[in-house]
């Protein structure tokens, strides 16, 4: 199968994951544990910061995250362009779902909302399903997008690379 077959269409709006939401429960996230929503919802969770697509080690039983990312995430939009086909291309990629999210040491960015609700806490006020837009976690600069990142392509040593950034 050629490579371009698993990549989103270039006419993809990320917006567009949350222009038409009247369908779902206002606040959904407040009344349902994780176990209980929709795809649709589990889905809508995810902000789109990218973060869960940086390389991490683990070190002495802690996750180290590294500036490096997968190959097909795109920096402009931080989501993965081979989305629907993730697992296919990329035999290693997590597909984040409640072990994922309750695993120890944690791997997920202390950011993420899967990880946030599950240990009983809000969405931040960034988040796009509170301010309706997608931008809105780019704006907040909790995202990658403008960080300085580099594709996993070719890199041998993860431990060159490793960052402490505060949002980790």
């Amino acid at each position: 199968m050629s490579e371009d077959k698993y990549f989103i269409d270039d006419s993809f709006d990320p917006e567009e994951r949350f222009a038409h939401l009247e369908h779902l429960e206002p606040e959904f996230w407040k009344k349902k544990k994780l176990e209980e929503m929709s795809k649709e919802e589990w889905e809508l969770l995810c902000d789109g910061c990218g973060k869960c697509c940086l390389n991490k080690l683990e070190i002495k039983g802690k996750i180290r995250f590294t500036n490096t990312r997968c190959r097909f995430l795109d920096c402009q939009t931080c989501l993965c362009r081979i989305y629907p086909n993730r697992f296919q291309k990329v035999p290693d990629c997590r597909d984040i779902d409640l072990n994922a999210v309750r695993e120890k040491p944690r791997w997920l960015p202390k950011t993420c909302a899967y990880w946030l609700l599950d240990n009983g806490l809000d969405l931040p006020d960034w988040h796009p399903l509170k301010t309706g837009r997608a931008a809105s976690v780019h704006e907040a600069k909790m995202s990658l997008k403008n960080r300085e990142t580099v594709s996993e392509t070719g890199i041998q040593n993860y431990e060159n690379y490793i960052i402490d950034w505060e949002d980790l």
